[in-house]
């Protein structure tokens, strides 16, 4: 009775999503239509849908999952660098974007690119693209890993079979509503995603034995509640947590100057003015989204000690857990439970959603009509972008075919990817005139390659080098933008006179 009326939750739940989908499949006339919502957001849901495309899976089970095994210092310091990200880039970056994006008719990232650089031949353009579809695959099949995981853990539901049916109800509501429909679902999802935190917190701290349970806990052991240090549950040792890789965990804050399926909310809001509110909203709820989940890491442990819960094998299943034992007190538990759990597959959806659309934006607009210039009309390119869509997802079921991979590593390879190439590039475009092409394009192709050689060949000799490759990539990028556009020919006048328009009245 219990497993059904959890299951009952959650396909209730799917059903909404499909028929989200479905509703908006009635508005998307155009490519601007299906790819930004015609410009037509509001600022409540550019704000929620931004974040809640921007934490993923990753919040509900990497970031619980990482607290409950070290303790509160790596966490810690990946959600400040999140959350100090998360306000620069609405501050700075969001009503620029927006503005200089609908100066020049710009409907994509790497739209914007060429357009902002003149580049007739799309060859920036392409490069995005490429860069887009390439970081995204994993990202998206980090989310379908945590699809498979949460069914397989609590139902004993094939971890494949359940990827797969998630990737469906997924993939159907976003090649039929397109940008409307998954902001207006990845709205429904933050509110998912926040009941679901609330209610995992508020039940484990009464099953561990309450507040002070739960912080006697974690105090008893070395390190744990710790900004200088790591607990090692190994040999039960604090290990010490050094300058450097507080700065590389920091560096998760530059990771939001590259992120396409963010970039692209600043662009679909209907009135510039209105990004302060959807602002101050964003910054609200990521702080306080990510406090209460790097908390439930610390009530994990506590329930693990006072023998409610078992120790567990993959820390990322952690909600899960605690849903199940709260899933066992009566059918309005079980409901709630099952809310608890669309929450994960909110989490999940959310951010798989809007990377699809983003990269099979990339591929019609950007790769097929911009870079091969094949002419097709609007019906043609938007079934483009389905089938690409679908094209993803079959090949991230297939990198997330192992159950025991780990949905934070996932994303955080995925995350530097977009920060390495994009992050000092939306920078540098937005901010500097003297800013050109070949520094633009050189920049990308660095900092997209650094994260590969850094990750790879350079962080596996330990030691100094043992830092998130995203911090080392950014920066390199940064160089080469810099040396390269001092090194070549300025940008012509009406670039830069372009340039100077998207900056009046700020």
């Amino acid at each position: 009775m219990t497993n059904f009326l959890i299951i009952l939750a959650i396909a209730v739940y799917l059903a909404a999503m499909i028929v989200i989908g479905f509703v908006f499949s009635k508005k998307n006339s155009n490519s601007e239509d299906f790819y930004l919502g015609g410009r037509k957001m509001g600022p409540l849901v550019v704000a929620m849908s931004a974040e809640a495309s921007d934490m993923s899976s990753w919040l509900l089970m990497g970031l619980p999952g990482v607290a409950y095994l070290t303790g509160v210092c790596d966490a810690a310091w990946t959600a400040i660098g999140l959350a100090v990200g998360t306000w620069l880039n609405w501050f700075f970056v969001s009503r620029r974007l927006r503005r200089y994006s609908s100066n020049i008719n710009a409907i994509t990232v790497p739209d914007f690119l060429a357009k902002r650089f003149h580049d007739k031949r799309n060859i920036i353009t392409a490069v995005a693209a490429v860069v887009i579809v390439v970081f995204f695959i994993p990202y998206t099949a980090s989310g379908f890993a945590a699809c498979g995981k949460l069914f397989h853990s609590l139902f004993g539901v094939d971890y494949v079979l359940a990827m797969v049916i998630s990737a469906l109800v997924i993939v159907l509501y976003t090649i039929m509503g397109g940008f409307r429909a998954v902001c207006t679902t990845d709205l429904i999802q933050s509110i998912v995603m926040s009941i679901a935190l609330v209610t995992v917190v508020c039940f484990g701290v009464s099953q561990a034995g309450g507040i002070g349970a739960v912080m006697d806990n974690a105090r008893a052991l070395p390190g744990y509640l710790s900004l200088t240090s790591t607990y090692n549950a190994a040999n039960s040792t604090a290990e010490p947590y050094g300058v450097l890789t507080t700065f590389s965990m920091l560096a998760w804050g530059l990771g939001y100057f590259g992120m396409p399926h963010i970039l692209v909310r600043f662009m679909s809001i209907k009135d510039e003015k209105k990004l302060v509110l959807s602002r101050r909203i964003a910054t609200i709820w990521v702080v306080i989204a990510m406090s209460v989940a790097i908390f439930i890491g610390v009530v994990g442990l506590g329930m693990t000690k006072a023998g409610v819960i078992g120790t567990l094998a993959d820390p990322e299943t952690i909600i899960m857990n605690i849903t199940d034992v709260l899933s066992k007190y009566g059918i309005f538990a079980a409901l709630i439970a099952g809310v608890i759990l669309a929450g994960i597959l909110a989490a999940t959806m959310s951010t798989a959603d809007s990377q699809m659309l983003a990269a099979a934006s990339s591929i019609s607009q950007n790769v097929v009509k911009d870079f091969l210039h094949i002419k097709i009309d609007e019906k043609k390119e938007l079934l483009i972008a389905r089938i690409t869509i679908v094209c993803i997802s079959i090949v991230g079921i297939f990198l997330a075919l192992d159950p025991n991979s780990s949905v934070f590593g996932i994303v955080s390879f995925a995350w530097a990817g977009f920060g390495g190439a994009f992050g000092a590039v939306m920078l540098c475009s937005l901010f500097w005139k003297r800013c050109n092409l070949a520094g633009a394009l050189s920049g990308m192709v660095a900092g997209g390659a650094m994260i590969f050689i850094w990750k790879y060949v350079v962080r596996p000799l330990g030691g100094i080098w043992d830092i998130y490759e995203l911090l080392p990539a950014f920066l390199v990028s940064l160089a080469v933008i810099v040396i390269v556009s001092l090194l070549t020919k300025e940008p012509d006048a009406q670039i830069v006179k372009e340039f100077e328009q998207a900056k009046i009245n700020e």
